[in-house]
This record gives C-alpha cells, structure tokens and sequence, in this order.
C-alpha cells in the first residue's frame, strides 16, 4: 500500500457517519427452576417451578462489517496512522461478520473444565449425605439427555423416602449437567442466579465458596410455624467453566404423615456435600 501523496488536497466536507458495526441482541432470558419429572416421564428442563435449571442462550448472530469509511485528513505518519486504524477496524469487523471468532479468541475451544456428557446422569449422582433422611433408594430413577452440537444436557430424577412403607415420595431430588460448547454461559449464569430473589419473591440467595468458578445457593421455606403446610426447596447452581450443574431437592409439608421435613439449613448441608461428590463423579468419568 503506498502513502497518498501530500499535495491531495484535503477534504473539508462533513463526513458521512461509518456505519454501526456488528449488534447484539440480548439473550432471551433463561428460566432457572426445573418442574420435577412424574414416575413414568421426565420433564423438559425448559419448564420451571421449584427447583432451577439453566437454560443457555441462542449463539449470537453476528452482522455485516461495515465498509471502508472516507480518508481522513492529515498527512504523512498522521495520516499512514488514521488509515492503518482503520483497516484494522474492517479487518476485525470482517472476522465478526463471518462467526469466526464465535468461540472466542481465534482457535479457542469451550472450557468445559474436564466434566463428559452422560446419556444416564443418575450413575453419577452422589447423595449419600440426604440419604441421612431419605433412607430408601430410589431404584428407578428418571433420566433424559439431550447431545448436540451447541449443547449436551443431561437430567435425573430421584424419588427419596425416609421410610419403605412410604406409599409416596417423601421428597424429590433432581440433577442436571449442561456443557455449553459454542457459547459461554457465565453472563447470564450469574445474572439469573445471583439476583434470583429479584425475580422471584421469597427466596434467599447464598454465594458459595469453593465449587468450581461461582456457585449459588437458592432457598425457599413457606411453610407455617408448625411446618405441617407449604413447602420447602433448595437448589445449589454451579459453574465450572462453561459447564453448569444444578442439584434441586424439594418437598411438601403434607408429603410428611407423622413428622415435618427438615430445615432448610440442614438440606443445604447435605445437597453442598453431595454436589461436591457428584462433581468429581462427572469429572472422573
């Protein structure tokens, strides 16, 4: 490229604005409690009631790059300088238009922080901590997934009993893993989880410590004094890279016959315990 020479005259008339560069829009907001799946079908993560599920976003459509805009007036290194920048500008631009960065930094791949996609994830699923209350195994648990290029999902549904003449599930347990792979979750996983009490009146939200890059614990208890009507949730959600997890256990007062379930303290112990395990669980095979 050759410099322009220094007797061109320079041009006084208003520059014509550059065009707007490439827009986004903002992701549809995701829904983050999961409804618990029946005896004989698992429910979609879409839907939600108590306890949460991430819904990830649409990948982001990129627009047209803009093209060259007028020279702009100055001379010798001034102007090389001006003309340099604004190549570069297209130049980027061009690389948004063609999805080429949609991964991010050129030749990047998902963090997915070492977790595999589970076509049964209730293998996997470590609760040895509730079993403390819900002395029964559940030997039919419910499970679905989902593989896709964009995303891997994987779900499971667990009945808990504290006793075997229980004709009912006492409380229920559900489990979910997505490893996002063509777009990273953790603006609107912290968005969703961290204000989730916005949202949603009567929760409280938790910031945990020590679960892989943020975690969230969210609540909710409207049962009465006696705890003998409403009910009582809680669903711990974690990010590890551009994987995402959340364990949900939850139950009605009126589940319980002749006692009260047990206080939400209590149930967030157990589910931290064994979200931990279940984590290595997923990492390690």
């Amino acid at each position: 490229m050759q410099d322009r020479p220094d007797d061109v005259p320079t041009q006084t008339s208003a520059q014509p604005p550059a065009p707007a560069g490439p827009t986004v829009p903002p992701a549809p907001a995701p829904n983050p409690f999961p409804t618990q799946a029946s005896a004989s079908t698992a429910t979609s993560s879409a839907g939600y009631g108590p306890p949460p599920g991430y819904v990830p976003g649409q990948p982001y459509p990129y627009g047209q790059a803009p093209g060259f805009p007028p020279h702009s007036g100055g001379k010798g290194n001034a102007g090389r300088a001006v003309l340099w920048a604004t190549v570069g500008a297209v130049a980027a631009s061009a690389l948004w238009a063609g999805g080429i960065l949609v991964l991010g930094p050129l030749g990047g791949r998902p963090d997915l922080a070492g977790y595999q996609a589970k076509a049964n994830l209730c293998p996997s699923v470590d609760y040895t901590a509730l079993r403390t209350e819900y002395t029964v195994e559940d030997t039919a648990p419910t499970h679905n997934s989902l593989k896709d290029k964009a995303l891997d999902q994987s779900y499971c549904s667990i009945s808990l009993k504290t006793s075997a003449s229980s004709s009912y599930a006492d409380a229920y347990l559900s489990v979910e893993m997505d490893l996002h792979r063509t777009t990273d979750p953790s603006p609107e996983f912290t968005a969703v989880w961290s204000a989730y009490d916005q949202r949603y009146e009567g929760y409280d939200v938790e910031k945990v410590s020590g679960l892989g890059d943020e975690a969230y614990l969210v609540s909710e208890d409207t049962t009465s004094g006696t705890g003998t009507s409403g009910s009582r949730a809680v669903t711990l959600a974690v990010r590890d890279g551009w994987t995402t997890y959340q364990m949900s256990w939850s139950t009605y007062s009126s589940s319980y016959a002749t006692t009260t379930p047990p206080e939400i303290s209590e149930v967030s112990r157990w589910v931290k315990t064994d979200t931990r395990s279940t984590l290595e669980n997923l990492r390690s095979g």
